[in-house]
């Protein structure tokens, strides 16, 4: 029988717009694209250059540092432009599809025939090799390293997030082969990491894993809290994570033998008029998704939860490692005598409106801080929604002071930024806290490289 493990700290926020079970198919997008900024720790280096014909899984460019690691095209067509900024940094790879979607081949073979080495060699070449992410640093895994354990959370516990029980409900043989692969690839285990509540769990009987059950409220549905209390990150330790969704690509690829990254999102949010489920291929523009089922053109888009997810426009494509569009109302406007008000439609974690009498009530929240960025005070507010054994404050504090040793002992190495989401969420000081954990991150990389 697998285990349970409780969380009791962390927050559950209840917003309207939660996706129906229902699966829309639209014809594919007319482009495609992949933004770096969404990959961490990388510089990308172009293969091809515009007007050069693709085919689902060719490479369209590499990491400087890791030139053996491909990000490859999704689709079959036309790599159409490759979209710069400032100091001619890349911004986007467009690919324009042609609708025939051809397949490059890559290597297909159980897991039970393939060593070590040519899973990682054809997990290199088709792309997917861009989907396992290690701890520490949330960064792509080193395909030299040998992981202590492999975690795959198989539910999401952030507002508004997609099911995957049911997205991936007619996938779950590609799951276990992509399973049994990733298997092969750790010293440890492989651990599958489910939702207590969630009966009859598709991934309950999954074989060559660890079984374990989580229960409690948001972020427990987090791959960093469930390895802080299954296999915890120490300094020298490397742990691996993979989302569900790419476990299924995995599998896949090695069954088929194609970069099939066809797969159902969720379209949720206040000002979507029919949350719903869609079936599209990775990169896709949101443009065909969100077109006509908006309430409002004051909105904003995000690609991703709320609490995680990047900032887009109508007609940007969605995020590299994103399952979720989500879309709320714009926070541009003010609200006379604010905080004087009775608020009895406002949410508040601390009870200072009547709302809390209604513990049940789904909200239409805003992006609105009410505020600006002030002095931290000390609270204790962050500790009752982090629910890992580190301070977060402090660590926060000696992030600010790029104090090396201080990060070191206060947990830097167990931590990325979507842990550090629900404190952002509550603090009365408005900063950008996971932006301060990404700048930490990154002084960590460059100390120890």
């Amino acid at each position: 029988m697998s285990k349970i493990i409780k969380i009791k700290k962390g927050l559950d926020i209840k917003l309207k717009g939660k996706a129906t079970e229902t699966i829309v198919e639209i014809p594919m997008s007319d482009t495609y694209g992949i933004r770096p900024d969404d990959i961490k720790n990388l510089i990308p280096k172009g293969v091809i250059k515009p007007g050069a014909k693709v085919k689902a899984g060719s490479p369209l460019f590499f990491d400087k540092y890791n030139p053996d690691i491909f990000f490859t095209s999704p689709v079959s067509g036309e790599l159409t432009e490759i979209k710069r900024g400032d100091r001619r940094k890349i911004l986007e790879f467009v690919v324009t599809a042609d609708k025939k979607n051809e397949y490059e081949t890559f290597k297909q073979a159980s897991a039970s025939s393939l060593k070590k080495e040519e899973i990682i060699e054809n997990l290199k070449k088709s792309g997917l090799w861009t989907k396992i992410i290690q701890r520490p640093y949330g960064i792509i895994a080193n395909s030299n390293d040998t992981p202590k354990a492999i975690h795959i959370s198989t539910f999401d516990s952030a507002p508004l997030s997609t099911n995957y029980n049911f997205t991936l409900k007619n996938d779950i043989d590609n799951f276990q082969e992509g399973v049994n692969i990733l298997s092969k690839l750790t010293s440890g285990s492989l651990y599958i990491n489910l939702d207590y509540k969630i009966k009859n769990n598709i991934f309950a009987n999954i074989k060559n894993a660890e079984i374990t059950n989580f229960d409690g409220p948001h972020p427990v549905g987090n791959p960093g809290i469930q390895i802080s209390k299954l296999t915890p990150v120490n300094k020298g330790e490397i742990v691996w994570q993979v989302n569900p969704q790419d476990v299924v690509f995995i599998g896949r690829l090695f069954k088929t033998g194609k970069y099939d990254v066809s797969k159902i999102i969720a379209l949720a949010g206040s000002e979507v008029k029919t949350p719903q489920y869609y079936k599209v291929i990775a990169g896709a523009n949101i443009k065909s998704i969100v077109i006509d089922n908006v309430l409002s053109e004051n909105i904003r888009y995000i690609s991703g939860s709320v609490l995680t997810g990047t900032k887009i426009k109508r007609g940007d494509f969605l995020g590299y490692y994103d399952n979720l569009i989500t879309v709320i109302p714009e926070g541009n406007h003010y609200d006379m005598f604010g905080w004087l008000l009775p608020g009895f439609s406002k949410y508040s974690v601390s009870r200072s409106f009547f709302t809390w009498l209604s513990p049940k009530k789904e909200y239409a929240l805003h992006t609105n801080l009410n505020g600006g960025e002030r002095a931290y005070v000390l609270t204790g507010e962050m500790e009752r929604v982090f629910p890992m054994d580190i301070l977060p404050l402090q660590l926060i504090k000696a992030i600010l002071a790029n104090d090396i040793d201080a990060m070191e002992n206060l947990g830097i190495y167990e931590v990325v930024e979507e842990d550090f989401a629900l404190c952002e969420f509550i603090d009365v000081s408005k900063t950008n806290i996971q932006d301060i954990v990404n700048k930490g991150i990154i002084s960590m990389i460059k100390e120890m490289s």
